[in-house]
Protein backbone atom coordinates (compact mmCIF):
# COMPACT_ATOMS: atom_id res chain seq x y z
CA UNK A 1 0.00 0.00 0.00
CA UNK A 2 1.41 3.19 -0.87
CA UNK A 3 1.67 5.87 1.39
CA UNK A 4 0.22 9.39 -0.06
CA UNK A 5 0.88 11.86 2.95
CA UNK A 6 2.74 11.98 6.40
CA UNK A 7 1.74 13.46 9.28
CA UNK A 8 5.19 14.36 10.80
CA UNK A 9 4.68 14.34 15.09
CA UNK A 10 7.82 16.35 15.76
CA UNK A 11 10.01 19.56 15.21
CA UNK A 12 13.75 20.80 13.76
CA UNK A 13 16.33 18.90 12.00
CA UNK A 14 14.01 15.62 12.43
CA UNK A 15 11.06 17.19 10.69
CA UNK A 16 13.02 18.38 8.23
CA UNK A 17 14.98 15.40 7.72
CA UNK A 18 11.69 12.92 7.14
CA UNK A 19 10.33 16.03 4.94
CA UNK A 20 12.79 15.39 2.17
CA UNK A 21 12.89 11.88 2.26
CA UNK A 22 8.92 12.36 1.79
CA UNK A 23 9.08 14.48 -0.99
CA UNK A 24 12.20 12.75 -2.35
CA UNK A 25 9.69 9.51 -2.79
CA UNK A 26 7.01 11.59 -4.46
CA UNK A 27 4.72 11.65 -0.60
CA UNK A 28 2.70 14.92 0.70
CA UNK A 29 4.08 16.05 4.33
CA UNK A 30 2.13 17.60 6.90
CA UNK A 31 3.75 19.46 9.57
CA UNK A 32 2.36 19.97 13.11
CA UNK A 33 3.73 22.68 15.11
CA UNK A 34 3.07 24.77 18.60
CA UNK A 35 2.52 28.09 18.51
CA UNK A 36 6.46 28.80 18.99
CA UNK A 37 7.69 26.57 15.98
CA UNK A 38 5.30 28.32 13.51
CA UNK A 39 8.22 30.14 11.79
CA UNK A 40 10.44 26.77 11.77
CA UNK A 41 11.87 25.94 8.77
CA UNK A 42 9.85 22.89 8.49
CA UNK A 43 6.47 23.67 8.46
CA UNK A 44 7.54 26.52 5.91
CA UNK A 45 8.66 23.70 3.60
CA UNK A 46 6.01 20.94 4.79
CA UNK A 47 2.86 20.54 1.86
CA UNK A 48 0.13 21.72 4.92
CA UNK A 49 0.77 23.06 8.56
CA UNK A 50 -1.85 22.17 11.87
CA UNK A 51 -0.57 23.83 15.04
CA UNK A 52 -1.49 21.49 17.73
CA UNK A 53 -1.10 23.70 20.88
CA UNK A 54 0.83 26.18 23.06
CA UNK A 55 4.46 26.12 22.96
CA UNK A 56 4.61 23.57 26.07
CA UNK A 57 5.89 19.50 24.70
CA UNK A 58 2.66 18.82 27.14
CA UNK A 59 0.17 20.93 25.15
CA UNK A 60 1.50 20.12 22.04
CA UNK A 61 4.08 17.66 20.74
CA UNK A 62 3.06 15.39 23.61
CA UNK A 63 -0.56 15.68 22.50
CA UNK A 64 -2.30 12.66 21.34
CA UNK A 65 -5.59 13.84 21.09
CA UNK A 66 -4.36 16.90 18.79
CA UNK A 67 -1.61 15.36 16.82
CA UNK A 68 -4.49 12.13 15.72
CA UNK A 69 -7.25 15.24 15.56
CA UNK A 70 -4.73 17.24 13.21
CA UNK A 71 -3.74 13.88 10.50
CA UNK A 72 -7.53 13.40 10.15
CA UNK A 73 -8.18 16.89 9.38
CA UNK A 74 -5.23 17.21 6.43
CA UNK A 75 -6.21 13.48 5.85
CA UNK A 76 -2.86 11.99 6.39
CA UNK A 77 -2.36 7.97 5.68
CA UNK A 78 0.85 7.73 7.98
CA UNK A 79 2.30 9.15 11.01
CA UNK A 80 5.98 9.41 11.05
CA UNK A 81 6.97 10.10 14.91
CA UNK A 82 11.23 11.08 14.35
CA UNK A 83 12.80 10.75 17.74
CA UNK A 84 12.27 11.54 21.08
CA UNK A 85 8.69 13.04 22.19
CA UNK A 86 6.00 9.92 20.91
CA UNK A 87 8.27 7.99 19.07
CA UNK A 88 8.55 5.24 21.53
CA UNK A 89 5.51 5.81 23.01
CA UNK A 90 3.58 2.19 22.59
CA UNK A 91 -0.25 4.01 23.31
CA UNK A 92 0.64 7.00 20.69
CA UNK A 93 1.03 3.95 18.27
CA UNK A 94 -1.56 1.72 19.81
CA UNK A 95 -3.95 4.13 19.12
CA UNK A 96 -2.74 5.36 15.37
CA UNK A 97 -3.44 2.24 14.05
CA UNK A 98 -6.46 2.20 15.91
CA UNK A 99 -7.34 5.09 13.57
CA UNK A 100 -6.15 3.04 10.50
CA UNK A 101 -3.54 5.29 10.11
CA UNK A 102 0.00 3.51 9.31
CA UNK A 103 2.30 4.05 12.00
CA UNK A 104 6.11 4.41 10.73
CA UNK A 105 7.59 2.60 13.42
CA UNK A 106 7.96 -0.91 15.20
CA UNK A 107 4.85 -2.91 16.08
CA UNK A 108 3.73 -1.35 19.24
CA UNK A 109 4.49 -4.53 21.62
CA UNK A 110 7.83 -4.48 20.59
CA UNK A 111 8.27 -0.35 21.72
CA UNK A 112 6.34 -1.76 24.62
CA UNK A 113 8.49 -4.61 25.80
CA UNK A 114 11.96 -2.27 24.96
CA UNK A 115 10.66 0.35 26.94
CA UNK A 116 10.61 -1.96 30.00
CA UNK A 117 14.08 -2.00 30.93
CA UNK A 118 13.78 -5.53 33.22
CA UNK A 119 11.52 -7.05 30.63
CA UNK A 120 13.92 -5.41 27.75
CA UNK A 121 17.05 -6.98 29.71
CA UNK A 122 15.33 -10.37 29.63
CA UNK A 123 14.07 -10.44 26.35
CA UNK A 124 17.44 -9.84 25.17
CA UNK A 125 19.16 -12.17 26.92
CA UNK A 126 16.14 -14.78 25.68
CA UNK A 127 17.09 -13.58 22.28
CA UNK A 128 20.88 -14.34 22.99
CA UNK A 129 22.12 -11.03 23.21
CA UNK A 130 25.12 -10.83 26.12
CA UNK A 131 24.17 -9.57 29.14
CA UNK A 132 26.60 -7.69 31.97
CA UNK A 133 27.14 -10.93 34.41
CA UNK A 134 25.89 -11.19 37.22
CA UNK A 135 22.78 -12.09 39.72
CA UNK A 136 19.39 -12.36 38.13
CA UNK A 137 17.72 -10.79 40.87
CA UNK A 138 18.16 -9.20 44.35
CA UNK A 139 20.56 -11.27 46.94
CA UNK A 140 20.65 -11.59 50.00
CA UNK A 141 23.14 -14.69 50.94
CA UNK A 142 26.62 -13.81 51.42
CA UNK A 143 27.66 -17.25 49.85
CA UNK A 144 25.47 -16.61 46.95
CA UNK A 145 26.59 -13.33 46.52
CA UNK A 146 30.34 -14.75 46.85
CA UNK A 147 29.41 -17.18 43.90
CA UNK A 148 27.81 -14.72 42.16
CA UNK A 149 30.55 -12.80 41.89
CA UNK A 150 33.64 -14.92 41.63
CA UNK A 151 31.60 -16.06 38.01
CA UNK A 152 31.23 -12.44 36.79
CA UNK A 153 34.67 -11.75 37.90
CA UNK A 154 35.98 -8.83 40.50
CA UNK A 155 35.27 -5.86 40.59
CA UNK A 156 31.90 -6.17 40.97
CA UNK A 157 29.34 -3.61 41.61
CA UNK A 158 26.51 -3.84 44.20
CA UNK A 159 23.30 -1.79 43.14
CA UNK A 160 20.10 -0.77 44.54
CA UNK A 161 16.99 -2.73 43.24
CA UNK A 162 15.32 1.02 43.89
CA UNK A 163 17.94 3.14 42.92
CA UNK A 164 19.50 5.68 41.19
CA UNK A 165 21.96 8.71 41.08
CA UNK A 166 24.84 7.04 42.40
CA UNK A 167 22.99 6.10 46.05
CA UNK A 168 22.95 2.60 46.96
CA UNK A 169 25.70 1.35 44.55
CA UNK A 170 29.31 0.21 45.89
CA UNK A 171 32.18 -0.83 44.22
CA UNK A 172 33.68 -4.38 45.44
CA UNK A 173 37.35 -5.68 44.34
CA UNK A 174 37.22 -8.49 46.25
CA UNK A 175 35.79 -11.53 48.27
CA UNK A 176 36.90 -9.74 51.83
CA UNK A 177 34.80 -6.49 51.20
CA UNK A 178 31.82 -8.08 49.47
CA UNK A 179 29.52 -8.55 52.59
CA UNK A 180 30.39 -5.38 54.61
CA UNK A 181 29.51 -3.85 51.19
CA UNK A 182 26.42 -5.55 50.66
CA UNK A 183 25.36 -4.64 54.09
CA UNK A 184 26.12 -0.44 53.24
CA UNK A 185 24.52 -0.60 50.10
CA UNK A 186 21.12 -2.55 51.60
CA UNK A 187 21.21 0.59 54.33
CA UNK A 188 21.83 2.96 52.08
CA UNK A 189 19.23 2.01 49.50
CA UNK A 190 16.93 0.98 52.75
CA UNK A 191 17.50 5.02 53.61
CA UNK A 192 16.80 6.62 50.37
CA UNK A 193 14.48 4.20 49.03
CA UNK A 194 12.75 2.62 51.46
CA UNK A 195 14.00 -0.65 49.59
CA UNK A 196 17.19 -2.50 51.18
CA UNK A 197 17.10 -4.56 47.86
CA UNK A 198 20.15 -5.06 45.91
CA UNK A 199 22.10 -6.84 43.65
CA UNK A 200 25.33 -7.72 41.67
CA UNK A 201 27.16 -7.09 38.38
CA UNK A 202 30.33 -7.16 36.71
CA UNK A 203 31.64 -3.48 36.92
CA UNK A 204 33.02 -2.26 33.89
CA UNK A 205 35.55 0.30 34.42
CA UNK A 206 36.01 2.38 31.60
CA UNK A 207 33.66 0.71 28.81
CA UNK A 208 32.68 2.45 25.26
CA UNK A 209 29.45 2.66 23.87
CA UNK A 210 28.93 1.07 21.06
CA UNK A 211 25.36 0.30 18.87
CA UNK A 212 24.44 -1.43 16.03
CA UNK A 213 22.01 -0.61 13.55
CA UNK A 214 19.04 -2.95 12.58
CA UNK A 215 16.14 -3.23 10.75
CA UNK A 216 13.48 -5.68 10.09
CA UNK A 217 10.24 -6.39 7.60
CA UNK A 218 8.29 -7.34 10.43
CA UNK A 219 8.17 -10.75 8.31
CA UNK A 220 10.99 -12.61 10.28
CA UNK A 221 13.96 -11.01 7.85
CA UNK A 222 16.29 -8.60 9.15
CA UNK A 223 19.24 -6.59 8.45
CA UNK A 224 22.37 -4.95 10.22
CA UNK A 225 24.06 -2.03 9.30
CA UNK A 226 27.26 -1.69 11.44
CA UNK A 227 28.02 0.23 14.61
CA UNK A 228 28.41 3.41 15.84
CA UNK A 229 30.97 4.60 18.35
CA UNK A 230 28.61 7.01 20.81
CA UNK A 231 31.04 6.91 23.70
CA UNK A 232 32.15 11.01 23.87
CA UNK A 233 28.94 11.33 26.64
CA UNK A 234 28.39 13.82 28.86
CA UNK A 235 25.77 13.87 31.32
CA UNK A 236 24.55 10.34 29.37
CA UNK A 237 23.87 12.86 26.51
CA UNK A 238 25.88 11.52 23.18
CA UNK A 239 28.37 14.79 22.28
CA UNK A 240 29.99 13.17 18.50
CA UNK A 241 29.38 9.65 17.17
CA UNK A 242 31.13 7.73 14.70
CA UNK A 243 30.75 5.34 12.13
CA UNK A 244 32.23 2.90 12.52
CA UNK A 245 34.18 2.00 15.81
CA UNK A 246 37.89 2.69 16.06
CA UNK A 247 38.05 -0.34 18.28
CA UNK A 248 36.06 -2.78 16.63
CA UNK A 249 37.11 -5.05 14.69
CA UNK A 250 35.54 -6.17 10.92
CA UNK A 251 35.37 -10.02 12.42
CA UNK A 252 33.25 -8.48 15.89
CA UNK A 253 31.43 -6.24 13.71
CA UNK A 254 30.28 -9.24 11.27
CA UNK A 255 29.64 -11.58 14.10
CA UNK A 256 27.88 -8.99 16.46
CA UNK A 257 25.38 -7.87 13.74
CA UNK A 258 24.78 -10.74 13.04
CA UNK A 259 23.24 -11.59 16.42
CA UNK A 260 21.83 -8.40 16.41
CA UNK A 261 20.04 -9.46 13.20
CA UNK A 262 19.30 -12.81 14.17
CA UNK A 263 17.67 -11.23 17.59
CA UNK A 264 15.80 -8.75 15.30
CA UNK A 265 14.46 -12.24 12.79
CA UNK A 266 13.31 -14.29 15.74
CA UNK A 267 11.70 -11.23 17.32
CA UNK A 268 9.45 -10.34 14.04
CA UNK A 269 11.11 -6.83 14.45
CA UNK A 270 9.80 -4.05 12.48
CA UNK A 271 11.06 -0.74 11.12
CA UNK A 272 14.51 0.60 12.63
CA UNK A 273 16.06 -0.26 15.71
CA UNK A 274 19.08 0.06 17.50
CA UNK A 275 20.84 -1.85 19.87
CA UNK A 276 22.88 -0.23 22.54
CA UNK A 277 25.77 -2.25 24.60
CA UNK A 278 28.50 -1.17 26.72
CA UNK A 279 31.85 -2.59 25.43
CA UNK A 280 35.12 -3.34 27.18
CA UNK A 281 38.19 -5.42 26.65
CA UNK A 282 36.80 -6.90 23.81
CA UNK A 283 33.24 -8.10 25.22
CA UNK A 284 29.79 -6.69 24.43
CA UNK A 285 27.28 -5.90 27.20
CA UNK A 286 23.98 -5.22 26.32
CA UNK A 287 22.20 -1.75 27.95
CA UNK A 288 18.82 -1.18 26.37
CA UNK A 289 17.12 -1.11 22.72
CA UNK A 290 15.89 2.16 20.96
CA UNK A 291 12.97 1.54 19.32
CA UNK A 292 13.49 4.08 16.64
CA UNK A 293 15.25 6.49 14.62
CA UNK A 294 18.74 7.70 16.06
CA UNK A 295 19.54 11.26 16.12
CA UNK A 296 23.23 10.09 14.49
CA UNK A 297 21.88 7.84 12.33
CA UNK A 298 23.34 10.26 9.43
CA UNK A 299 26.80 8.64 10.19
CA UNK A 300 25.40 4.99 9.30
CA UNK A 301 23.90 6.67 6.29
CA UNK A 302 27.52 7.79 4.67
CA UNK A 303 29.03 4.77 5.22
CA UNK A 304 26.52 2.57 3.77
CA UNK A 305 24.50 5.30 0.98
CA UNK A 306 21.49 4.04 2.42
CA UNK A 307 18.45 6.39 3.44
CA UNK A 308 17.24 5.04 6.47
CA UNK A 309 13.77 7.46 6.55
CA UNK A 310 12.92 6.55 3.31
CA UNK A 311 13.67 2.47 4.82
CA UNK A 312 11.21 3.16 6.84
CA UNK A 313 8.59 4.48 5.16
CA UNK A 314 9.09 1.56 2.46
CA UNK A 315 8.82 -0.91 5.26
CA UNK A 316 5.60 0.55 6.73
CA UNK A 317 4.22 0.30 2.78
CA UNK A 318 4.67 -2.92 3.73
CA UNK A 319 7.43 -3.58 1.20
CA UNK A 320 11.07 -5.95 1.92
CA UNK A 321 14.14 -4.66 2.83
CA UNK A 322 15.77 -2.88 0.17
CA UNK A 323 18.77 -4.55 0.37
CA UNK A 324 19.96 -8.16 2.14
CA UNK A 325 22.72 -8.44 3.83
CA UNK A 326 25.52 -9.63 1.62
CA UNK A 327 24.68 -6.22 -0.61
CA UNK A 328 25.36 -3.80 1.93
CA UNK A 329 29.37 -2.46 1.87
CA UNK A 330 30.83 -1.11 4.73
CA UNK A 331 32.94 2.12 2.87
CA UNK A 332 35.00 4.92 4.99
CA UNK A 333 34.13 7.22 7.69
CA UNK A 334 31.97 9.41 9.25
CA UNK A 335 31.74 11.57 12.15
CA UNK A 336 28.85 13.67 13.44
CA UNK A 337 28.75 16.46 16.06
CA UNK A 338 25.74 17.93 17.43
CA UNK A 339 25.61 21.39 17.30
CA UNK A 340 23.81 23.33 20.17
CA UNK A 341 22.66 26.47 21.36
CA UNK A 342 24.34 26.38 24.49
CA UNK A 343 28.05 27.81 26.22
CA UNK A 344 30.43 25.54 24.75
CA UNK A 345 32.01 24.88 28.13
CA UNK A 346 29.56 25.45 31.09
CA UNK A 347 26.51 24.02 28.45
CA UNK A 348 24.35 26.73 29.87
CA UNK A 349 21.19 27.10 27.21
CA UNK A 350 21.48 30.12 24.69
CA UNK A 351 18.10 30.55 22.95
CA UNK A 352 17.27 33.39 20.70
CA UNK A 353 17.66 35.25 17.59
CA UNK A 354 19.94 33.90 14.96
CA UNK A 355 21.07 36.81 13.35
CA UNK A 356 23.70 35.12 10.20
CA UNK A 357 24.05 31.71 9.67
CA UNK A 358 26.23 29.91 7.31
CA UNK A 359 26.59 25.97 7.13
CA UNK A 360 29.86 24.35 6.00
CA UNK A 361 29.98 23.03 2.84
CA UNK A 362 32.07 21.03 0.62
CA UNK A 363 32.80 17.22 -0.44
CA UNK A 364 31.29 14.53 1.67
CA UNK A 365 29.97 17.39 4.29
CA UNK A 366 26.14 17.17 4.94
CA UNK A 367 24.65 20.00 7.54
CA UNK A 368 21.13 18.83 9.01
CA UNK A 369 19.31 21.60 10.45
CA UNK A 370 16.47 23.94 10.24
CA UNK A 371 18.42 27.43 11.22
CA UNK A 372 18.04 30.27 9.11
CA UNK A 373 19.09 34.16 9.49
CA UNK A 374 16.47 35.83 11.36
CA UNK A 375 15.26 32.52 13.20
CA UNK A 376 14.29 32.58 17.10
CA UNK A 377 15.66 29.57 18.75
CA UNK A 378 12.73 28.55 21.19
CA UNK A 379 13.95 28.00 25.51
CA UNK A 380 11.08 25.57 25.22
CA UNK A 381 12.51 22.86 23.83
CA UNK A 382 16.10 20.27 23.29
CA UNK A 383 19.41 23.13 22.47
CA UNK A 384 20.31 20.95 19.62
CA UNK A 385 20.13 23.10 16.51
CA UNK A 386 22.00 21.30 13.61
CA UNK A 387 24.27 18.25 12.91
CA UNK A 388 27.46 18.96 10.99
CA UNK A 389 28.02 14.76 9.64
CA UNK A 390 31.57 14.49 7.62
CA UNK A 391 32.71 11.64 5.81
CA UNK A 392 36.04 10.53 4.60
CA UNK A 393 37.51 7.48 2.72
CA UNK A 394 39.48 6.78 5.90
CA UNK A 395 39.51 8.64 9.75
CA UNK A 396 41.88 11.00 9.49
CA UNK A 397 40.77 11.86 6.36
CA UNK A 398 37.35 12.72 7.85
CA UNK A 399 38.57 14.29 11.15
CA UNK A 400 40.48 16.73 8.72
CA UNK A 401 37.34 17.52 7.17
CA UNK A 402 35.61 17.97 10.05
CA UNK A 403 38.15 20.07 11.34
CA UNK A 404 37.71 22.50 8.02
CA UNK A 405 33.87 22.12 8.11
CA UNK A 406 33.92 23.66 11.70
CA UNK A 407 35.82 26.49 10.74
CA UNK A 408 33.56 27.41 8.08
CA UNK A 409 29.91 26.92 10.33
CA UNK A 410 29.44 30.02 11.24
CA UNK A 411 26.07 30.41 14.08
CA UNK A 412 25.62 34.19 15.29
CA UNK A 413 23.58 36.29 17.78
CA UNK A 414 23.40 32.96 19.92
CA UNK A 415 26.31 31.36 21.47
CA UNK A 416 26.91 27.23 20.26
CA UNK A 417 29.00 24.15 21.19
CA UNK A 418 31.16 24.77 18.06
CA UNK A 419 34.67 26.03 20.06
CA UNK A 420 33.96 22.49 22.55
CA UNK A 421 34.11 20.79 19.27
CA UNK A 422 36.92 22.33 17.54
CA UNK A 423 38.62 21.80 20.80
CA UNK A 424 37.95 18.09 20.76
CA UNK A 425 39.49 17.24 17.72
CA UNK A 426 43.07 18.41 18.86
CA UNK A 427 43.14 16.09 21.69
CA UNK A 428 45.47 13.54 21.22
CA UNK A 429 42.77 10.94 22.51
CA UNK A 430 39.93 11.78 20.45
CA UNK A 431 42.67 12.04 17.52
CA UNK A 432 43.46 8.15 18.15
CA UNK A 433 39.85 6.85 18.98
CA UNK A 434 41.21 6.18 22.71
CA UNK A 435 38.47 7.34 24.48
CA UNK A 436 35.66 5.86 26.75
CA UNK A 437 32.23 6.98 28.01
CA UNK A 438 33.93 8.63 31.05
CA UNK A 439 36.74 10.20 29.06
CA UNK A 440 34.77 13.58 28.01
CA UNK A 441 33.65 14.56 31.82
CA UNK A 442 36.96 13.40 32.73
CA UNK A 443 38.22 15.75 30.69
CA UNK A 444 36.24 18.60 31.42
CA UNK A 445 36.95 18.59 34.70
CA UNK A 446 40.79 18.81 33.97
CA UNK A 447 40.26 21.68 31.91
CA UNK A 448 38.57 23.66 34.13
CA UNK A 449 41.37 23.67 37.11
Amino acid sequence: MGIKRILIANRGEIALRIHRAAHEMGIETVAVHSTADADAMHVRLADHAVCIGPPPATDSYLNIANIISAAEIAQCDAIHPGYGFLSENAKFADIVEAHDIIWIGPKPEHIRTMGDKIEAKRTAGALGLPLVPGSDGAVSDIAEAKAIAEAAGYPVIIKAASGGGGRGMKVCNGPDQLETLIQQAGSEAKAAFGDATVYIEKYLGNPRHIEFQVFGDGEGNAIHLGERDCSLQRRHQKVLEEAPSPVISTEERMRMGEVCAQAMRDMGYRGAGTIEFLWENGEFYFIEMNTRLQVEHPVTEAITGLDLVREQIRIAEGRPLSVTQDELEFKGHAIECRINAEDPFNFAPSPGLVTYFHAAGGMHVRVDSGLYAGYKIPPYYDSMIAKLIVYGRTREGCIMRLRRALEEMVVEGVKTNIPLHQELLRQDDVLNGDYSIKWLENWLEGREV
